[in-house]
């Protein structure tokens, strides 16, 4: 289930969970989710993202939550003249979201716990504008956003858990981008809380560098953009002994994977997208990777607004409903390992495995 031979099926972990969900049976999507809309009557709407400062093409989090969108124009749902504006620093944020409310969008996406923000007084400026913020949730709820939030720390477990299992100096490390809660940290925490597991389990005193639990802290590069952190944040905890990494920085993550391939011996875990399709050329150091639904979440709400359903509140992507899984694991894992992580998913999944404790 696991190996990289079937990449093709698990890649596609999200788009077969919309397929069932929006369709209820193995039926073409597109065709389906289009004659769906035709027989409500209801138009297709016009979805408009603003992205974080790693750009649309960052392999990541604003790329993942675009296809959202495009999923939604191919299934009939949104408008040919769905657009994205990109971020290129923290001070666009709130006119990049005014210049989609002057464009009259009937749903805006703002991809990223840092727009938090300005997502919160756009929508409490104009109450009757449909937002979706990923990465973000507002206490108490707005009517006309919704909020959603990722379990990533279930999945990320189960990378913890898989990078114990192969890792040949007892150490495996982690490190961030910014130190944002919930978004960055939930990976972090769990990727500490699979390797305690595969401890306990294994009687084995695998260490985590780069990010400790209890505290809060740990290794940041202080951005989502410059490789050359990325780079010199890996070697660092290579130098320490780790032969394993999770990057929980965006783009930044690439020169993890860079780094790792030079070096022949190290593993790196992707995080949001599955990294053997969004940086094939690394696909020889990729362990596996966390997944993360945005597309799954952005489509959804998109297909709220369409069939009238859309009310605001928070939406939780969890392991449960698809919104997180874990890509597919590389053919050079030992298949009983493998086996193993596909067990414990299933623990997680139906709660009888607890993460976090």
């Amino acid at each position: 289930m696991f190996s990289r031979k079937r990449a093709a099926v698990l890649g596609m972990l999200f788009a077969f969970a919309l397929v069932v969900s929006a369709c209820g049976s193995s039926e073409d999507t597109t065709t389906t989710a289009a004659a769906e809309t035709t027989i409500a009557g209801n138009p297709a709407i016009t979805a408009c993202q603003v992205t974080d400062t790693g750009g649309i093409d960052d392999k990541s989090f604003n790329q993942t939550a675009w296809k959202g969108v495009t999923d939604a124009i191919a299934a009939g749902l949104a408008t040919e003249d769905s657009d994205y504006v990109e971020s290129q620093v923290e001070t666009d944020y709130a006119p990049n979201i005014q210049a989609m409310l002057d464009r009259n969008c009937d749903l805006i996406i703002t991809v990223g716990y840092l727009l938090g923000d300005a997502t919160a007084t756009a929508a409490t400026n104009y109450p009757d504008q449909l937002f979706e913020i990923l990465d973000y949730a507002y206490d108490p709820s707005m009517n006309n956003v919704i909020g959603t939030v990722f379990t990533t720390d279930q999945a990320a477990f189960l990378a913890g858990y898989l990078a114990a299992g192969v890792s040949k100096t007892g150490k495996v490390a982690t490190y961030g981008g910014i130190a944002i809660p919930g978004a960055v940290t939930d990976f972090m925490d769990g990727f500490v809380w699979g390797v305690d597991y595969y401890n306990q389990q294994k009687g084995t005193s695998v260490e985590v560098l780069g990010w400790d639990v209890a505290s809060q802290s740990g290794s940041f590069t202080g951005d989502f953009e410059s490789l050359d952190n990325g780079r010199s944040m890996t070697q660092s905890l290579v130098d320490e002994g780790a032969d394993v990494i999770l990057p929980v920085a965006g783009p930044v993550g690439e020169a993890s994977a860079a780094l790792a391939a030079e070096l022949s011996d190290v593993w790196v875990v992707g995080v949001d997208a599955d990294w053997f399709q969004t940086l094939p050329q690394y696909s020889d150091v990729i362990l596996t990777s966390v997944l993360k639904g945005l597309d799954v979440a952005v489509y959804d709400a998109i297909e709220q607004v369409v069939d009238g359903t859309f009310q605001g509140g928070t939406m939780v992507m969890s392991l449960a409903n698809d919104g997180v899984g874990l890509g597919p694991i590389n053919d050079a894992v030992d298949p009983a390992l493998a086996a193993e992580v596909q067990t414990i998913m299933a623990g997680v999944g139906d709660g009888s495995i607890t993460v976090g404790g």
